[in-house]
């Protein structure tokens, strides 16, 4: 296995993966956003077993992770879909919470250098933040960036998964070639007898 080879760029491609899910995880639970913490939850289990069946030359573990990257692309171009409003969806529904909670993104009070009006109320009622008046990036296209790195990172690693599972369909094809050939020579006289 070389340094450049297709199995370690998705090696690679499957622990970054993991790196932006994981991070996307805590953001998602900060917002009590449910539909994508278990969307997110399955998407790490289906990568480790992808990277798992990289690592172990097992084919149908990289092609159970094919056939999930394609649904976490949809996945990715429904929410941003949802973020930007389009299709008639909108970024204000219960989708993503579940009806659950009232909550939303977590990005929509704690953006990148948002300001707020929240400050303390007077007496002893507890603080409640206000609405952020202004940020430098507003909260539905850091959702929607979230969603492209991942979309751009995903479809890295379909193209790479494709290319590991046709060489290891390859690989495993000559070993039982290999491994045929070896027992027809052991035992010459069963050759005949079989057909």
């Amino acid at each position: 296995m070389g340094c450049c080879s297709a199995r370690c760029t998705l090696i690679l491609l499957c622990c970054l993966q993991l790196v932006t899910a994981l991070e996307r995880q805590v953001f998602d639970f900060l917002g009590y956003q449910w539909a994508p913490v278990m969307i997110n939850f399955f998407h790490i289990i289906v990568v480790v077993l992808g990277l798992f069946g990289v690592i172990q030359y097992r084919s149908r573990y990289v092609i159970l992770y094919l056939l999930w990257t394609l649904l976490w692309v949809g996945w990715n171009v429904f929410v941003s879909c949802l973020y930007l409003d389009l299709g008639g969806l909108s970024k204000d529904s219960d989708i993503l919470t579940l009806g659950v909670s009232s909550h939303r993104s977590w990005w929509k009070d704690n953006g990148p250098r948002c300001e707020s009006d929240g400050l303390p109320s007077a007496g002893w009622r507890k603080w409640e933040p206000t609405p952020a008046l202004s940020c430098w990036l507003e909260y539905q296209y850091v959702e929607v960036l979230h969603c492209i790195v991942q979309l751009l990172v995903s479809l890295l690693g379909f193209v790479y998964a494709c290319y590991v599972v046709s060489t290891l369909s390859d690989e495993e094809d000559s070993y039982y070639i290999i491994t045929a050939k070896v027992k027809a020579k052991e035992e010459p006289g069963k050759k005949g007898r079989q057909l």
